[in-house]
């Protein structure tokens, strides 16, 4: 049995209500990352984006509708989440099976030029250290001159920081306080769309791939803007902030 068209759109709404559990003002967010796409690729006809951990798009279906004249491409290593993307935004984004930060993940983009903007949404945290590195090393060679990373994420607070972690138990209650009724979490999500008959063959990908989530790889904006530095990007700051939430904006 195929996916088709309307089970995946049921799935994707489902996924943004129980994503909306997780993400302080998370529309506001993604406004942010699309404001520092347009930013650099506002004068220019066909502007080339790629999105980090895509997840079923929702980040890259947002770009695609502000940026008409941007070619999408959006690459995550979850069969499942790549189905109902490709079947619910594929006329919009081209979407990519790889891991992310993986020895050679970058062969399989197929980019026929430079990136003008690379985006992540609540994805990059769960790298491992030497992946996030190395994803950023390669981003580097893929962003042209004055292109831009985006990364709307979860930082964790620096040991020690006392005023850091007061700002995260202030964010962690905000959180709480806009989470949406109804009790879908990330877990009963993932264990509801797992009985569906239509994403069968997905789930069997998913199960052979052997990749199971990581919660947080525990590192700090801190850290995150010295590895973007590090990798060849001139400049990298938050825009954007609210507690350990913040949208990094790193320049080529």
């Amino acid at each position: 049995m195929g996916l088709s068209t309307a089970t995946a759109a049921l799935w994707v709404r489902r996924w943004e209500r129980q994503q909306q559990r997780y993400a302080i003002d998370r529309e506001e967010r993604f406004t942010v990352v699309a404001d520092a796409v347009e930013k650099v690729t506002g004068r220019q006809t066909r502007s080339l984006v790629l999105d980090l951990g895509c997840g079923p798009g929702s980040l890259a279906a947002r770009l695609a509708r502000r940026l008409p004249g941007a070619d999408l491409v959006a690459v995550d290593k979850d069969p499942v989440l790549l189905a109902l993307g490709r079947a619910h935004h594929g006329d919009a984004v081209r979407f990519v099976e790889a891991p992310v930060g993986a020895a050679g993940w970058t062969g399989a983009l197929g980019l026929d030029r430079p990136l003008d903007a690379a985006v992540s949404s609540t994805a990059l945290h769960c790298l491992a250290p030497d992946a996030l590195r190395r994803a950023y090393e390669d981003l580097a060679g893929l962003v042209r001159p004055g292109g831009v990373l985006v990364n709307s994420d979860r930082f964790r607070s620096p040991r020690g920081d006392r005023a850091a972690e007061v700002a995260a138990q202030v964010g962690l209650r905000r959180a709480e306080r806009q989470r949406p009724p109804g009790r879908e979490d990330w877990a009963s999500w993932w264990a509801a769309a797992a009985a569906d008959p239509e994403l069968a063959d997905p789930f069997t990908a998913r199960r052979a791939r052997h990749t199971p989530h990581r919660v947080h790889n525990g590192l700090p904006l801190s850290h995150h803007v010295r590895l973007l530095r590090r990798a060849g990007f001139r400049h990298a700051a938050p825009v954007w902030q609210f507690g350990e939430d913040a949208v990094l904006v790193a320049v080529r």
